[in-house]
């Protein structure tokens, strides 16, 4: 029953992947920890896994609606992008690996907030359109901004579409539907980097028994992510964003609460 569930939320998530470009993670971070009580840690692990698996097969689903030559086109976008992430990425797990788990879940709840008013407020950043930065500014910029992306991916286990879409848009002025598929060509080597830390410090063993889990969310991930690139086409990113930015604001306050029981419980077991 329990891979079912995995398999349905899976899919659920996976359909952002396809529509907007997001590899879901933000809304898969608290289903893992609060309705499958995995740990902070785990959590953040096994969503990098399952949000590589949506970001990579959103990317080839959404060429068909976006078409590659407009993705190829903004390479360079992409590099400047990646070149920051990527180092943030291998700092974030540094940080992740060395803190401890009260402090990461009040990251992770301050994140989920910040993300859930970015979206809600969607109208208002993405208006602004361009800065009209010079060039080398651009550069700079976009390559700071891909350092606390990749922080925020590899320290909380997600894509970093919702960072990425944002500073695509607002520093280069692309449109939105293509700014989502450059976030996923951006999230993949970020997401691996993250992984390959985590694997070099032998903390893929804490997920070792949750191979099957791991799996079958990843199923449904594809299913939802074939699903959202065939939607992309028909449903408004504009009315989509406000209701996904107060879900993902509702799934946060559920996480915060979900972590208080959790301390009360274990100071009632003490006592």
């Amino acid at each position: 029953m329990r891979n079912i569930w995995a398999f349905v939320w899976g899919s659920l998530v996976g359909v952002l992947g396809g529509l907007i470009g997001l590899g879901g993670a933000e809304f898969r971070l608290p289903l893992l920890v609060g309705v499958f009580n995995y740990r902070t840690l785990q959590a953040i692990i096994i969503n990098l896994l399952v949000s590589l698996v949506t970001v990579t097969f959103s990317f080839i689903f959404r060429s068909g609606a976006i078409g590659l030559s407009n993705v190829v086109s903004n390479l360079p976008i992409i590099l400047n992008i990646l070149a920051g992430s990527l180092i943030g990425s291998y700092l974030g797990v540094q940080y992740t690996t060395r803190i401890n788990e009260r402090t990461l879940n009040r990251i992770v709840v301050i994140f989920l907030i910040v993300i859930s008013f970015i979206l809600i407020g969607h109208e208002l950043i993405f208006s602004v359109q361009n800065w009209q930065l010079p060039s080398i500014l651009k550069v700079i910029t976009s390559f700071l901004a891909g350092i606390v992306i990749g922080v925020f991916s590899s320290m909380l286990g997600v894509a970093g579409g919702e960072l990425i879409i944002p500073t695509i848009i607002l520093i280069f002025g692309v449109d939105i539907k293509i700014a989502g598929s450059l976030s996923l060509a951006i999230s993949i080597p970020t997401i691996l980097m993250g992984l390959f830390k985590y694997k070099s410090q032998k903390r893929f063993e804490d997920i070792s028994s949750e191979r099957s889990f791991i799996i079958t969310m990843g199923a449904g991930s594809i299913l939802g992510a074939f699903i959202g690139s065939n939607l992309l086409r028909f449903v408004s990113s504009s009315l989509l964003h406000i209701v996904l930015g107060i879900i993902l604001l509702i799934s946060a306050f559920k996480l915060a609460n979900h972590k208080k029981s959790d301390t009360s419980n274990s100071r009632a077991t003490k006592s």
